[in-house]
């Protein structure tokens, strides 16, 4: 269980992990998609409260039926998992923008990613990233959207497993070499049958479709900073969790637009 009490120490604000070690953070990868479910079982409960409380907080006159608004409920829960977070993955997302499309070589790259100024690729980056983050929270209708809100997390979180099995790491020394000790198989197949299952009891079919977004998002991140640095860094690691966690609310969101039965599962009921 140390693993596990290290993923949360690392990958949250929660107090309940010990200090971490570097022992800790190498059984650490395996426990990233159970820790992602957590942080959305976290959300999810906010999220119930905001429409719970808001009937009491509406006047007497109010029509029936009126919900907390969409667009401040969805920025609410961004601003709450960057909390929870400590900004951790959107300071390496702020980062990778600058180092990969501001920098035209390997060596100037890799000086970016140290760098701990920000230029116009991060501003924009981060900005248009918070844009689609809050808009597809807000487009999510009520049915299902306890389910996207525990799962993408967890798919994302998925997704930077994925890319520390796929792609090398660049640096001998840095944030994510502690999470490469006794690499092997297991805490991938481990991680796979978690965020699958996950995915298929939460949302159906639906479910299957946006894990494999999320995987197919994390390995093309993954191979285009490996391409461009010769490998990834901790900076890549935030990059690949912002960008899935995007990509599945994005999806989410159209497919659900599109059909309010979309995320249909044994689950669903129970969730809302």
């Amino acid at each position: 269980m140390k693993g596990l009490r290290s993923a949360i120490a690392f990958l949250t604000i929660l107090p309940l992990g010990p200090r971490i070690s570097a022992g800790g953070l190498a059984a650490a990868r395996a426990w990233f998609p159970l820790v992602g479910l957590l942080l959305g079982f976290l959300l999810a409960g906010a999220d119930l409260l905001m429409h719970a409380a808001f009937p009491l907080l509406s006047a007497d006159s109010a029509p029936p039926g009126r919900q907390f608004p969409p667009l401040l409920a969805g920025a609410l829960l961004v601003a709450a998992l960057a909390l929870l977070t400590r900004a951790l993955h959107l300071d390496g997302f702020m980062d990778t923008c600058d180092a990969l499309l501001g920098g035209y070589e390997r060596r100037r790259r890799l000086e970016i990613l140290r760098d701990p100024h920000v230029g116009a690729f991060a501003v924009v980056g981060l900005t248009s990233l918070l844009l689609l983050k809050v808009t597809a929270l807000a487009a999510l209708p009520q049915a299902g959207r306890q389910s996207v809100l525990l799962l993408f997390p967890c798919l994302a979180r998925w997704g930077m497993l994925l890319a520390m099995e796929l792609f090398p790491y660049i640096r001998r020394e840095g944030l994510g070499t502690a999470f490469l000790g006794n690499r092997g198989r297991w805490p991938l197949i481990g991680g796979l049958c978690l965020a699958l299952a996950a995915s298929i009891g939460l949302a159906g079919t639906t479910g299957i479709l946006l894990f494999a977004l999320s995987s197919a998002v994390s390995w093309a991140v993954g191979y285009w900073a490996a391409r461009a640095l010769g490998g990834l860094t901790g900076d890549i690691y935030g990059a690949v969790n912002e960008t899935a966690e995007a990509s599945v609310l994005v999806l989410a969101a159209v497919l659900t637009a599109a059909s309010p039965l979309a995320l249909e599962s044994p689950l669903v009921g129970f969730l809302d």
